[in-house]
């Protein structure tokens, strides 16, 4: 019995359709990549902790803006007190009293005003560090969505391998049976079969991997993926391009140099205390004596407090220089971080350049393994090739079938890297079906507070 060459094409046409896997969706509402990344953007606990992190940091100007704010207290006290004069007598008096007091200060050596901006800086910061966290975590999506359809591809190509060898052993076994092969020929067969299964056992295995990472990141399991066009229209078609826009929009960037901002308003504040102070402190309060006869005494009190700094041990000096000296190193930062953008622009430019070469030599080395498996099938036939030439040849199809997969899996995964680089892998880029977050919105909403324990949603 001969391994007939239909057996061949069934082979050929698994395989393919296994590769397609990515391109072609067979059930209705497959789930797409900008679904998937749209579930991301609104339910991943990373985001989600750096949008709260963003939030907390707004509340830094409030705080900051309290500095020129009147605080008010008020205070209460009763006590018990017993005397034994030799004129008087024993006497119990129960003096107490309440009053209020109000500080308001006149000036601060414009502390306040350099720590609140000091703390806008903060701000600006924070909605660019949340901005790459939003990067991040939507390359980190895309990527789990399409090493699943490449794993789910692999796994296809694997049990399409392991049912043409099961039929290889059958075929070959037959043949020994009557003479026309030997049990050489068996054994590489079925040892070829073996090595099938485990490599289809560890192909399900890194799928399953890989759908674990899915639904970590994207919060769901993976329904009906359907292979995706990538982000190339999206993406600059020469390097110095994406140079350009990733030093001008990178929120990396951005981050560093509010930093930079932050820190040197950081240096004014504490300059500011070097420089005199004015206050204006007022009281009011009501005293009793609970005697026999009783007596209250009201009292109130306005007072303007001008304090001098002369030497406050080295203290302020010390914090002067400190913060000079994270002042320098915030700068150093940004061009640490430009470094690294340049980086990574680079590299993903050159990865999805050479990703993108790697698909068209893959296609034609699949396509010609294709067809020397076809033709290695005929002339073993025939008498003119061996068993073992067969299996090499199916397996140089296999290899150059999952090369395949995984050279389209990574000409699109570098799109999105790229798009990552310069700083625009957002939502509003990709066009995701999502609200959009806003985190303006919950800063004009504390900005200017100036009492209240609820946050804006209710907390």
């Amino acid at each position: 019995m001969l391994i007939r060459f239909n057996t061949v094409k069934r082979f050929l046409a698994g395989t393919a359709a296994a590769a397609l896997l990515a391109g072609t969706p067979v059930l209705a509402h497959a789930e797409t990549i900008a679904e998937a990344l749209a579930l991301a953007y609104a339910n991943n606990p990373t985001i989600n902790a750096q949008r709260a992190a963003t939030r907390a940091v707004d509340e830094n100007v409030p705080i900051a803006k309290s500095g020129l704010r009147p605080t008010v207290s008020g205070s209460a006290d009763v006590s018990k007190t017993w005397s034994d004069d030799t004129l008087r007598g024993v006497s119990h008096l129960t003096p107490g009293g309440f009053g209020i007091s109000i500080s308001q200060a006149l000036f601060d050596g414009f502390k306040t005003r350099n720590n609140v901006e000091a703390a806008r800086a903060a701000v600006q910061a924070s909605r660019e560090t949340l901005r790459n966290t939003e990067q991040n975590v939507l390359f980190d999506a895309a990527s789990a969505y399409l090493d699943v359809i490449r794993d789910q591809a692999i796994a296809g190509f694997r049990a399409q391998s392991l049912e043409f060898l099961n039929e290889q052993v059958r075929s070959e076994r037959a043949r020994f049976q009557v003479g026309e092969s030997t049990r050489t020929d068996v054994a590489q067969a079925e040892a070829r079969q073996a090595a099938a299964v485990a490599q289809l056992n560890a192909a399900r295995a890194q799928l399953q991997s890989s759908i674990a990472v899915y639904r970590q990141i994207i919060g769901k399991e993976p329904s009906k993926l359907r292979g995706p066009a990538g982000v190339g229209k999206l993406v600059p078609g020469q390097l110095q391009r994406a140079l350009d826009i990733a030093f001008a929009e990178h929120p990396a960037i951005l981050a560093t140099k509010y930093l930079v901002d932050q820190a040197d308003w950081n240096v004014k504040s504490s300059e500011s205390d070097l420089l005199p102070r004015v206050t204006l402190d007022g009281s009011a309060s009501r005293r009793f004596n609970s005697t026999t006869h009783g007596q209250v005494t009201d009292s109130a009190q306005v007072t303007a407090t001008l304090r001098v700094p002369i030497y406050q041990g080295g203290r302020v000096s010390a914090t002067i220089r400190q913060n000079k000296e994270t002042l320098g190193q915030r700068w150093i930062e940004v061009d640490q971080t430009v470094d690294s953008v340049r980086a990574a622009v680079v590299s993903a430019y050159s990865q999805l350049e050479a990703a993108k070469a790697s698909v068209v030599a893959n296609q034609s080395q699949l396509r010609a393994a294709q067809l020397a498996l076809q033709g290695a099938v005929e002339e073993r036939n025939v008498g003119q090739r061996t068993t073992l030439d067969v299996l090499n040849t199916q397996q140089d199809v296999i290899s150059a079938q999952i090369a395949q997969a995984s050279s389209q899996r990574d000409v699109i995964v570098a799109g999105y890297a790229l798009l990552s680089a310069i700083g625009r892998l957002n939502s509003d880029q990709l066009r995701l079906s999502v609200a959009r977050y806003e985190p303006v919105e919950h800063y004009e909403a504390v900005v200017d507070k100036w009492y209240g324990l609820r946050t804006p949603d209710g907390r």
